[in-house]
């Protein structure tokens, strides 16, 4: 299973970006799928995560209100849909898979993108 996040980039306090993390060598709807962010010097946290098959989400306390993460089978991809940024949401963001269930930690990931940068200016 490989994937590819993209749509990051350089935004202003207050904007949007939609990240998208294309999945191929699998089917999209056996996985739950999670987003992760990191900064240098700290450790990989999580964001937000959505079951395979019930849609039950997890979301961050940083950014619940302001992300929310989606998927479209058909197109195997998964999104983050993030409002409302802060310069503290400046990180790499990292999209993940896994047929384990549904989770918000680094270890509950099997599979993983290569990341995309976002960062807010203030």
């Amino acid at each position: 299973v490989q994937l590819q996040a993209s749509g990051g980039g350089v935004v202003q306090t207050g904007d949007s970006l939609r990240l998208s993390c294309a999945v191929s060598g699998s089917t999209l709807d056996y996985y739950a799928i999670g987003w992760f962010r990191q900064v240098p010097g700290k450790e990989r946290e999580g964001v937000s995560c959505l079951s395979s098959s019930d849609d039950n989400t997890w979301y961050g306390e940083s950014v619940k209100g302001r992300f929310t993460i989606s998927r479209d089978n058909a197109k195997n991809t998964g999104y983050l849909q993030m409002n409302s940024l802060k310069p503290d949401d400046t990180a790499i963001y990292y999209c993940a898979a896994t047929r384990k269930g549904l989770s918000g930690a680094v270890a509950g990931y099997d599979y993983w993108g290569q990341g995309t940068l976002v960062t807010v200016s203030s």
